[in-house]
């Protein structure tokens, strides 16, 4: 039975983390979310406001961004930052991780000339190893966590980040208008685009996973701030002149 949207359904779990989910709907799905994360994270934005002008400054100091993206799934976040920057003259150096080897062996076979670094490990991994990055990011990776495993990948985040550098964690807000625009958008093209992929059903999961702009506020740690955007989106972000290396 279906829970109503009033809270999150954190005991259904979308069909592709499943170890044993089909590989071949597994692989449709990777290769599906650029379009639909396109479409419905806005990376371009989040170039645009963050990431170039940080490139720029990275740039006056005569070395490479640092970029982690968390949970990079396919590495379509990564793939379209890469190429931006490369586009516009930027140097940087951007590393996907994953504790999914599936989603790191995917990535990896189609990297197509981006030059993403990928990585299997926990963000506990890097923080232990000592790595910094001025950039930390993710996007719909939040549902996935219950409230212990989000404060860990919060503080982990922290510590990832140099001084002066910034977290960005994006993920879809849980609401009545999200389920039933993405149920409705997603319906048109299930038989075609989106055939034989996870994404219509893991979508419509993950929006009930997912947190509200309210439920962040309420556990997000001293210095996090949480933005909601139209349509149903949210951002976790954290700006720090002084991180905790």
């Amino acid at each position: 039975m279906t829970r109503p949207l009033t809270t999150r359904d954190v005991d259904t779990r979308e069909l592709m983390d499943d170890p044993d989910a089909d590989a071949r709907m597994l692989a449709r799905t990777y290769g599906r979310f650029g379009f639909v994360n396109a479409l419905v994270s806005r990376p371009g934005s989040l170039y645009r406001r963050d990431v170039r002008p940080r490139a720029a400054h990275a740039r006056e100091q005569s070395r490479a961004l640092r970029i982690l993206d968390v949970g990079a799934g396919g590495g379509d976040l990564c793939r379209l930052l890469a190429w931006r920057l490369r586009r516009d003259g930027f140097d940087a150096e951007v590393t996907a991780l994953d504790a999914d080897v599936r989603a790191i062996r995917w990535a990896s076979a189609h990297d197509r000339g981006a030059g993403i670094r990928y990585r299997r490990a926990l963000t506990t991994e890097l923080v232990a190893a000592g790595e910094i990055y001025d950039m930390v990011l993710s996007n719909h990776v939040l549902h996935h966590l219950d409230d212990a495993e989000l404060r860990t990948v919060l503080d982990d985040s922290v510590r990832l980040v140099a001084p002066g550098g910034m977290v960005s964690h994006r993920d879809i807000a849980r609401s009545r208008t999200a389920h039933a625009l993405f149920s409705a958008a997603t319906w048109t093209i299930s038989s075609t685009l989106l055939a034989d992929s996870f994404i219509r059903e893991d979508g419509l999961i993950s929006i009930r996973r997912s947190y509200t702009t309210a439920e962040l506020r309420a556990i997000a740690p001293p210095g996090w701030v949480v933005r909601g955007s139209v349509p149903s989106r949210l951002e976790l972000r954290w700006v720090g002149a002084h991180a905790r290396t």
